[in-house]
């Protein structure tokens, strides 16, 4: 994604091999991603071959939205105009419960209570309309070892 620093907004290249992915977070709020019918392996960032296994038959699925943070930075500057106002923001490295490692912002009311483990699910449908890629927030959802 990149920011255009004189309107402040962000520009995300659409290609045809993103383009089911960025449709359905526009249009549902939802999280797309896609399996290697070869190895099984889910995929993120959408791709033209498996990173794992090199094949090229992958199909794409509705992932549940559901994760956990594996580290995270807060982000103070450097920001594109239109999210200034909410610095810090997080960004953080979210293993899906499909397995798939992504970097996504988290959107919550206190970026310092973040932390590694968190439990986190995409933003409402509704969120999502603010947001040009997939975003997450804290889940109320608990995990039990």
């Amino acid at each position: 994604m990149t920011a255009n620093r004189h309107t402040g907004k962000s520009a995300v290249r659409e290609t045809e091999t993103n383009s089911p992915m960025l449709e359905a977070w526009r249009g549902q709020g939802v999280l797309m991603l896609q399996r290697c019918e070869a190895c099984g392996e889910a995929i993120f960032y959408p791709r033209s071959v498996c990173p794992k296994c090199w094949g090229d038959r992958l199909a794409w699925f509705r992932a549940s939205g559901k994760g956990s943070i594996v580290s995270f930075s807060r982000v103070h500057r450097g920001l594109a105009p239109k999210f200034e106002a909410e610095a810090p923001i997080v960004l953080a490295e979210i293993r899906l419960d499909e397995g798939a490692l992504m970097i996504a912002r988290v959107v919550t009311g206190d970026p310092a209570a973040v932390a590694s483990g968190d439990v986190v699910e995409l933003v409402s449908p509704d969120a999502a309309k603010r947001f040009d890629l997939p975003t997450f927030t804290p889940s109320r959802r608990k995990i039990f070892s």
